[in-house]
């Protein structure tokens, strides 16, 4: 039985903040550990349940963010940027069982702590076939075309129930209640671990490659919180003008939508001016 457990850090445990997320900062340098507690523990718990490998997906910014040396020495972890599937990196292989979402959040525009879709601020929404959309359910979406089951999502409560979802069977971990974007009810890392182990080891139940699912076309919508953003993206081929501060985009295959998401947000990124975005 092999794993692939996707890692972001805005669900981890006692993440609330910015500061506590942005690479450099003394707050994420403190929060790396915390956010790396969290993905042992999931490695762990899978093991209990009969796991022979743990691959992890660092998921989050540089996504060099997680202390390789705190992992159980079993972990195998790729880190770095520029990869074929981003945060689910790793499943188009044939040979994962299951996938887990350790950290995630809930999508731009919705409540939840440090909310967001791929851009921290500049994307205010996103719709896939007329659902609004996490990088939880992208990434599902992603996960279901190789026959891959989500079998465990953590975070805060109501990414728990974002989960729900897209992930309904799956196990779910909140490491905080959501209070606002910035603000968060908080266990401790001694029992998040615990909570998060024990999820992880029956999660390791459902594990099991199913025939892969052809959902598409998925036609993604995403909406900025500027004009000149949404024009941007209109420099990706295939991509155009849906409304107001709106593109679309139509794919055949989430593969094909999560690579021009992608594609859209890298090339929207560098259209942001400093302060007034």
């Amino acid at each position: 039985m092999k794993i692939l457990v996707s890692a972001d850090m805005e669900g981890a445990t006692g993440v609330t903040w910015p500061a506590d997320v942005l690479p450099g900062t003394p707050q994420w340098e403190r929060c790396r550990s915390l956010f790396t507690s969290d993905v042992n523990a999931a490695a762990l718990g899978f093991y209990d349940g009969g796991a022979d490998e743990v691959l992890v997906n660092e998921a989050h910014w540089t996504m060099r963010n997680l202390l390789l040396e705190q992992l159980d020495d079993r972990v195998q972890m790729i880190t770095g940027r520029h990869k074929s599937l981003s945060m689910v990196e790793g499943i188009q292989h044939g040979d994962v069982d299951a996938v887990a979402f350790i950290g995630y959040h809930t999508g731009a525009g919705t409540e939840g702590v440090l909310a967001h879709t791929f851009l921290a601020n500049s994307i205010t929404g996103v719709w896939v076939n007329g659902v609004r959309a996490s990088e939880g359910l992208l990434n599902a979406h992603v996960a279901a075309e190789y026959g891959v089951p989500v079998v465990l999502v953590t975070g805060d409560d109501l990414t728990c129930v974002d989960a729900k979802g897209y992930a309904p069977d799956a196990q779910t971990v909140a490491v905080k209640d959501y209070v606002s974007r910035y603000a968060a009810v908080c266990r401790t890392p001694t029992r998040t671990a615990a909570d998060i182990r024990a999820a992880a080891k029956e999660a390791a139940g459902l594990a099991g490659r199913y025939t892969p699912v052809e959902g598409g076309p998925f036609t993604v919508e995403l909406e900025f919180d500027a004009e000149h953003l949404a024009a941007a993206a209109t420099v990706v081929p295939g991509v155009a003008p849906s409304g107001e501060r709106r593109v679309a985009y139509t794919s055949a295959t989430m593969y094909e939508g999560i690579r021009t998401f992608k594609a859209v947000t890298t090339i929207v990124s560098s259209a942001v001016e400093e302060q007034y975005g």
